[in-house]
């Protein structure tokens, strides 16, 4: 995942980034990767070599399914969307990254 200089991710930040992307629609690969740069307002550019492994450890763990179908160039895309399991995962991760943000925040402006 590229990101703009001192835009560094912490570890399982691009997986809640995925479930992010993923939590309104189903989407191709590259839809997601569209999608996590534009709610980013560009910070975050993932590239395959960092989505796609995201993506397959994701389905994985059952928190996304996937089908194939055609993309809007009609070309053949492999979409996901997020499982019932999926989104309960999106749930935790969102209120235990809203934790440590705040906590973070709080720490910052201790004197």
């Amino acid at each position: 995942m590229a990101a703009k200089p001192g835009a560094s991710l912490l570890q399982g930040t691009l997986d809640l980034l995925v479930l992010k992307a993923l939590a309104l629609q189903e989407l191709h690969g590259l839809g997601v990767a569209r999608r996590i740069e534009q709610i980013t307002r560009g910070t975050f550019r993932v590239g395959p070599g960092s989505l796609f492994p995201a993506l397959h450890r994701l389905e994985d763990a059952g928190w996304l399914a996937s089908s194939w179908g055609e993309s809007e160039n009609n070309r053949r895309a492999k979409f996901y969307r997020l499982t019932r399991a999926g989104r309960r995962q999106f749930e935790r991760e969102t209120e235990a990254w809203t934790r440590v943000s705040l906590a973070m925040a709080t720490a910052l402006q201790a004197p």
